[in-house]
């Protein structure tokens, strides 16, 4: 055989053998690209601040869903208190009624029942600047950047506090009996939970689902005050749908009073803005100026609180409001929860009073307005005539 001949035999003998290392060499290249992704994201928990958090946030929601037992089982229980047994079957005809009626995602949140070992699930953290309304915000994967923290290490959430009041923040600490996945996960309900009325088990449920069903990435301040929404209405036409009225009607008055405090804290917002302005510059001189300014405001506005508005309000004593705090990050922290709710009625009059509608409604215009969902309403609003 000549030379050349022999080499191109030589070739063709080798061609197969090369033609199988290729898928090799791809699969360890693969694998060393998710070893280093792996190695990565491993360090990122172990190392990170906000890794640390999350794979701690991880090991509490995991022993609260690994205790979990079905609710239906601990009503059945003969052991069972009678007082623990109705709240529990007023979580599951709130649970049904939601999915059922109002059309909310439930999936199996609320199916099953955890018992902790202390009466507090989480402590939120909530953080401001004190010359300006701009709120402190943590970032989160999936979710986004958001005006609060939830914590289960409390002596964390106290030294946080603690930090962020030396660094010159208004802080705001309170507990929470409850929390959402936001469907991630089928959410228990958690014994603290039980410390509440039937009428706020039935609102906690509802809001809840209501994160289940639609969360706006990034826009927390919509997020929880449309499940405030939902969670009021949605509890009055649960007890209505139970012959309960006076129930109903409790649940309307605690929302009527929710609205009176929301234009209060509107209000109030506002005129904090104003002070501010007032006073511009970025030296310290200007900043002590605003900060006085400010504290006028919420001087005035504690009277306000107490001998205004206490009065009209039927579900909120006068001993709360006169222990209320008041400061940017409680401000901005109650605004959370309490912004334009009386927009999120008026879609709902515009659909009838049907809830279910108005949910449909409100979660359309959201995600054609992801940045302003508050304005797409407004906009939607502004353009459909009221029924009466």
């Amino acid at each position: 055989m000549s030379e050349p001949a022999l080499k191109v035999a030589r070739m063709r003998a080798t061609r197969p053998e090369r033609a199988r290392t290729w898928p090799r060499r791809a699969v360890r290249l693969i694998a060393r690209l998710l070893g280093a992704v792996a190695l990565g994201l491993l360090l990122y928990l172990l190392l990170a601040p906000t890794g640390r958090y999350l794979v701690r946030a991880a090991w509490e929601e995991g022993k609260i869903l690994a205790r979990r037992r079905p609710i239906s089982d601990i009503v059945e229980d003969s052991t069972t208190p009678e007082a623990v047994r109705r709240k529990l079957q007023v979580v599951l005809a709130a649970r049904g009624f939601a999915s059922d009626a109002i059309g909310l995602r439930a999936r199996q949140s609320f199916t099953t029942f955890s018992r902790l070992d202390h009466d507090t699930l989480v402590l939120v953290l909530s953080a401001a600047y004190r010359d300006r309304l701009e709120p402190y915000t943590w970032w989160f994967p999936i979710v986004g950047r958001v005006p609060y923290k939830g914590f289960f290490d409390f002596g964390l959430a106290r030294t946080t506090a603690r930090r962020l009041n030396s660094d010159g923040f208004d802080v705001y600490l309170r507990p929470s009996p409850a929390f959402s996945t936001l469907g991630w996960f089928n959410d228990p309900l958690v014994s603290t939970s039980l410390n509440a009325d039937s009428l706020d088990l039935a609102n906690t449920v509802i809001h809840e689902l209501t994160h289940n069903t639609f969360y706006a990435s990034g826009q927390a301040v919509f997020n929880e005050s449309f499940a405030n929404f939902v969670g009021a209405r949605g509890s009055a036409w649960f007890y209505r749908s139970r012959g309960q009225p006076d129930a109903a009607d409790e649940e309307d008055a605690r929302w009527s009073d929710d609205k009176l405090m929301a234009r209060f804290w509107e209000r109030l917002y506002h005129s904090i803005d104003s002070a501010y302005k007032s006073h511009p510059g970025q030296d310290s001189a200007h900043v002590r100026e605003r900060i006085e300014a400010r504290d006028t405001v919420y001087r005035r506005a504690r009277m306000e609180l107490v001998e205004v508005l206490g009065p009209k309000l039927r579900t909120i004593g006068p001993r709360v409001l006169e222990r209320m705090r008041l400061d940017n990050a409680v401000l901005l922290a109650r605004r959370i929860y309490l912004t334009d709710l009386d927009l999120f009625d008026s879609v709902w009059l515009r659909e009838g009073q049907d809830l279910k509608r108005s949910i449909a409604r409100i979660i359309t215009l959201a995600k054609s307005k992801p940045k302003d969902p508050f304005g797409a309403l407004r906009t939607w609003v502004a353009k459909t005539p009221a029924p009466y």
